[in-house]
């Protein structure tokens, strides 16, 4: 079908291709479509969506964490930012979800080991204004799933961003507890693909690729972000995430890597077209957020 779609050599391979309109359907349908289409946006690592300044080290960090949170729709969720000299690896609590999976409305429960269930919830308000709480709102005594972090990560701010993006994608999918398309084989790529449906492409696209020379001061490859999901498909489901909620491309040139934009670009033009003619089934969600979002 590609084939007669495009003249062009299509950006991507059809397998790849395939998978990422599979795992994309899969995630609307799975991971709190409703958020999806009210709240998602097309997430910029520049001012206007992480605003603000800190007096330290520990606020700026923070700062991010709130920020990335409210993105993400995960301020419910009894998650916390902690310094990695103070982490410790813990076993992950259970989770349970009365509702909706995000957002401010979300009902999350913790199982406890002794077996009461204890409600976390956190109200962020939404972009335009800066919360000083790093954490979602959370008794003492409710286990909470921590996301360690260096304060040499705040040199690379972007890297800073797709790890806690990361971490978070992945302590969705770990909770959700259902396969995605794939099974196990490409957790790690799902978890990269979710973090662009949660409106992150251009932040994964920007940090899918490192150059790995250069002198330590350019180029820290301990503070880099462990990409799964190659460079052109994290740009493919950037480009998806843009058709589906009819996100104006013109910020997105300003802040992708340039060498990117083009590909991008031509991504745009093959998913428009092939989701105006495609008839698979297993598509038709991403066909109807396209529809509800335009």
């Amino acid at each position: 079908m590609f084939s007669k779609l495009f003249k062009a050599k299509p950006v991507i391979d059809a397998q790849s291709r395939e998978w990422i309109f599979d795992t994309f359907a899969w995630c609307i349908v799975n991971l709190d479509g409703d958020f999806f289409k009210h709240n998602s946006e097309l997430v910029l690592p520049n001012n206007s969506f992480y605003p603000g300044s800190s007096n330290s080290v520990e606020e700026m960090a923070n700062t991010i964490f709130t920020n990335t949170s409210k993105y993400t729709g995960m301020t419910s969720w009894p998650i916390r930012l902690v310094s990695s000299e103070g982490f410790t690896q813990k076993p992950l609590p259970q989770l349970s979800f009365e509702s909706r999976l995000r957002g401010k409305n979300a009902n999350i429960s913790v199982n406890t080991s002794s077996g009461v269930s204890a409600q976390v919830s956190g109200e962020v308000s939404y972009k335009g204004e800066v919360v000083p709480s790093v954490v979602p709102t959370t008794p003492p005594s409710t286990p909470t799933i921590d996301i360690a972090f260096h304060s040499s990560q705040l040199n690379q701010p972007q890297d800073l961003i797709a790890y806690l993006v990361q971490s978070q994608a992945a302590i969705l999918v770990n909770q959700h507890g259902q396969l995605a398309p794939g099974g196990n084989e490409v957790l790690a790529q799902t978890i990269d693909l979710v973090a662009c449906f949660m409106g992150f492409g251009v932040v994964f696209a920007n940090t899918a690729y490192q150059f790995k020379g250069g002198c330590g001061s350019c180029n820290n490859r301990n503070l880099n972000r462990q990409p799964a999901l190659p460079e052109l498909e994290t740009v493919y489901a950037l480009a998806l995430f843009s058709v589906i909620k009819g996100s104006d491309i013109k910020p997105i040139k300003k802040a992708l890597k340039s060498h990117l934009y083009k590909l991008f670009r031509q991504a745009h033009k093959e998913i428009t077209l092939y989701l105006q003619q495609t008839t698979n089934p297993d598509h038709s969600p991403l066909i109807v957020a396209k529809s509800s979002n335009n």
